[in-house]
């Protein structure tokens, strides 16, 4: 649109989401909301986790086989030593050409250094990402790719999200006053 290149025409075919494959990676509480909302288009869902939850959903014990099953693989677990560089080589592999890596975890998660070259062969097809592994820096290569969508990390950054921030904090300091057991206690 900004280029001006719709009046030319000859955009390639886009695919609805409705009746795909949706994987998720981490089935904790934003898991299971992305699950929810995937619902809606009538994806099929299964899900990769550190244990079965008591769902409705599809469990996958091995993350390959859930990336070779999946037209969309979501990352929502957490980050740290247990997940780290958990896509690798062989999860993109599995994905493949026409699938697609939506990373909202932690950068960390993905092997960036099998990404980028994934991405820029066409062994992947796409991948939305708003966490980087070195975040505020995001791999060059990346920011030229037509398939990739980017976002810096603002899960937080709305008015709604910051003012239920505020709330619980003035919520903490009026358990505290009081005596009372904190609402978020650390």
């Amino acid at each position: 649109m900004r280029a001006g290149q719709w009046a030319q025409g000859g955009f390639p075919l886009g695919h609805r989401v409705s009746g795909k494959r949706l994987g998720i990676v981490g089935l904790g509480r934003i898991g299971q909301a992305i699950a929810r909302r995937a619902a809606g288009f009538d994806m099929q869902i299964a899900y990769h986790n550190r244990k079965a939850a008591e769902v409705d959903y599809r469990f996958e014990p091995s993350l390959t086989a859930l990336a070779d099953w999946a037209d969309f693989l979501v990352l929502s677990c957490l980050g740290g030593a247990a997940t780290h560089h958990l896509v690798s080589t062989e999860v993109l592999a599995a994905l493949g050409p026409q699938g697609v890596l939506v990373n909202v975890a932690r950068g960390a998660v993905v092997d960036e250094a099998a990404l980028v070259p994934a991405l820029l062969e066409g062994r992947l097809g796409g991948a939305g990402l708003d966490v980087f592994a070195a975040e505020p820096q995001v791999p060059e290569a990346l920011l030229a790719l037509p398939n990739v969508v980017l976002l810096p990390h603002i899960a937080s950054g709305t008015v709604e999200t910051r003012l239920q921030m505020e709330e619980l904090v003035f919520a903490n300091l009026a358990a505290y006053a009081s005596d009372q057991p904190l609402v978020t206690p650390v």
